[in-house]
């Protein structure tokens, strides 16, 4: 067999190229998420401009121990385990046609935040956000 021989067409390599290269230029999807006790209910809330890094953060940080920002999800996590949880894509913010300052999309997303957590309400025992001040 020479080297020559492959079982892929010719164009197979040249369009894997064309296909990686479209998904390193396409944004991540940003919006609001929401992290899900599925055993009593609770929720935390929050977005990202990064929706699919914050989750797996997030599950990381859950899974090894590290979570600090939310003591009480890290508490249910280690009591009743990974299956107990859902990560859900709540809300995503479309794309800006024409760029912006990532300051503006962060605005734009702490309004959809805020239209989340007045919907959801995850204070107390409802969940694990802080209530509003």
């Amino acid at each position: 067999m020479s080297s020559n021989d492959s079982s892929a067409p010719r164009g197979a390599s040249s369009r894997r190229a064309e296909l990686k290269r479209a998904y390193k230029e396409k944004p991540p999807d940003m919006g609001v998420f929401a992290v899900r006790n599925r055993a009593n209910g609770k929720v935390l809330v929050g977005s990202s401009l990064n929706l699919p890094g914050a989750l797996n953060r997030i599950r990381f940080e859950l899974t090894t121990r590290i979570h600090r920002n939310f003591p009480a999800l890290q508490e249910d996590w280690d009591r009743l385990g990974a299956d107990a949880f859902s990560f859900e894509v709540l809300d995503v913010l479309k794309p800006p046609e024409e760029p912006v300052a990532d300051a503006d999309l962060k605005e734009e997303l702490r309004v959809l935040e805020a239209l989340w957590l007045e919907r959801l309400r995850p204070y107390g025992e409802a969940g694990y956000n802080a209530p509003p001040k």
